[in-house]
């Protein structure tokens, strides 16, 4: 691509810089509006600047990216609201072996979970039992913490909806859902292994001597509970067959025939004739029988009352029951309409559409949950990189780099790795993938059509893990540190160079295993 007249191409890179300053830093002190405004700042400073038409702004947002984005929180919401995440949450505790045990679960579970509904969801809902786990047994959390957001990195690239620079990779390059997941799927699930033993490795000592205290505190808080309210059952007094009067398993008093002079004087004291008696009598039992007809009202209108309670709540709790199912129901059918290779956008979308009417209440609270921040981020985003690379800029450096990225020799692989590699830590990974797609993609297919599906492949894969490289490389990470920080079980502020320790290694083992297992 020709180079922009010189003006066009400073104030095109003064926008762009603009955009990058508040994406990288969105709480810079000189201008503290955060991500999405800065994105909406960029791209609004491309089209005062000229170096985008306004109509050209409006062309380059990406409208199917954006549906399959709406379309998969929807159905991520509503499957948080039929409990899937506590289920998954549930596994991480069941029948554990120890730490170790848990460290592959989280990595196991957190991988699966973020390949088919988005490593960001996934670390927003699997935050909290991740910190319950590390309090049971007595550990630092930062061995889990790391695990799930690694590993839901990793898991994330798996699939076209595991993450948004995978969902602009699907879009630009035509790769059905099916043939995503066959090509990289190998690889994460090679990776999510050795991301699991690296972690264990590094924290051999800490993991070893953890002391799994979920017995001894279910224990104590079941003693607590019992002894703290101790009661006896009521018993109704009664005669003995040898006369005795008990009134509990272990207290009786006398029998009738120790107590004969008290029961004469209380007939001499009150001397009834037997007229005042049986009148006395008859009154009584007319009035027992008053009490035992009103008695058995009370008790016929008291079971009726519960028997329409109990099947009030059996039919509401079945109704929910049958509500879960058809979530799962609707999610699995838009899997495999994924896998048939089904347009992946409406598919989400008219999945999430069948939710909302299957819930048959009004919608907008569920809709209130979906990131609507995050698709207005993307199209601020998508303006100011279309604009970007209508500077020439991008064309340019890849004219240098080019020759040296070519994906049919292993140099080439390894010098491209790199490239993405540094590039989604320094500009993010989804303005990566928008910049160098293109490029990639391009150069690929002058080799073969397989080699170009190889090249967006390589790149789904290398982004998409170089998140793992420091605390700032995925959104994901960031979602888990600051959940981890003001959770009221256990607040824990997972540092920059702490993820770093971990980050750098994982990433560069994992990313060179990924890249001799992709699939072309």
């Amino acid at each position: 691509m020709a180079m922009e007249p010189t003006i066009k191409l400073v104030l095109g890179s003064i926008a762009f810089g603009v955009f990058w300053v508040l994406a990288v830093f969105p709480a810079v002190p000189f201008l503290p509006i955060g991500r999405t405004a800065g994105s909406l700042l960029g791209g609004m400073l491309m089209v005062i600047f000229g170096v985008i038409s306004p109509d050209q702004a409006y062309a380059s947002i990406d409208l199917p990216i954006l549906g399959l984005l709406f379309g998969t929180m929807v159905v991520s919401v509503y499957l948080e609201r039929a409990d899937m995440f506590k289920y998954l949450g549930k596994l991480l505790a069941w029948k554990s072996k120890g730490a170790k045990d848990l460290i592959f679960r989280i990595c196991i579970i957190s991988a699966v979970s973020s390949a088919f509904f988005t490593n960001d969801t996934s670390c927003v809902v699997l935050t909290e039992f991740v910190l319950k786990i590390a309090r049971q047994h007595n550990l630092p959390p930062h061995p889990f913490l790391l695990a799930l957001a690694s590993s839901a990195n990793i898991g994330s690239s798996a699939t076209p909806i595991g993450n948004p620079q995978n969902l602009v990779i699907a879009v630009l390059s035509k790769i059905s859902f099916g043939e995503f997941l066959v090509g990289i799927l190998p690889a994460m699930i090679v990776g999510v292994f050795v991301n699991a033993l690296i972690i264990i490795g590094m924290f051999w000592k800490l993991l070893s001597t953890s002391k799994d205290e979920e017995d001894s505190c279910s224990e104590s808080v079941g003693q607590d509970e019992f002894t703290s309210h101790r009661f006896s059952p009521a018993t109704m007094s009664h005669i003995s067959p040898s006369g005795s009067l008990i009134l509990d398993g272990n207290h009786t008093f006398p029998g009738v025939n120790g107590v004969s002079d008290h029961v004469e004087t209380l007939r001499n004291r009150l001397n009834v004739s037997d007229n005042e008696i049986h009148s006395a009598d008859s009154s009584r039992r007319t009035g027992e029988f008053q009490q035992a007809e009103r008695t058995e009202s009370v008790r016929d209108g008291f079971i009726t009352q519960l028997m329409l309670f109990v099947r009030k709540a059996m039919n509401e709790k079945s109704k929910h029951v049958v509500w879960k199912v058809c979530v799962y129901l609707i999610t699995i059918g838009m899997l495999i309409a994924l896998l048939m290779g089904l347009n992946m956008s409406w598919t989400a979308m008219t999945a999430a559409l069948a939710l909302i009417v299957l819930d048959f209440k009004d919608a907008r609270p569920s809709l209130e949950k979906v990131s609507y921040s995050l698709l207005i981020f993307f199209c601020g985003m998508f303006i100011t990189v279309d604009g970007f690379n209508k500077t020439g800029i991008p064309g340019k450096l890849w004219d240098v780099m080019g020759p040296y990225s070519q994906v049919d020799r292993v140099v080439g692989i390894v010098i491209l790795a790199l490239v993405i590699l540094v590039l989604s830590n320094l500009v993010s990974n989804v303005p990566t993938v928008l910049l160098l797609g293109g490029q990639v993609a391009a150069s690929a297919a002058a080799i073969s059509a397989s080699k170009e599906r190889k090249a967006w492949l390589i790149l789904a894969w290398v982004s998409t893990v170089a998140g793992n490289l420091s605390l700032l490389g995925s959104a994901a990470n960031l979602i888990v540190c600051e959940q981890a920080r003001f959770s009221p079980y256990l607040g824990y502020n997972l540092t920059f160079w702490r993820h770093l320790k971990f980050g750098v290694p994982s990433t560069l083992i994992v990313t060179a295993i990924g890249l001799l297992l992709i699939r072309g």
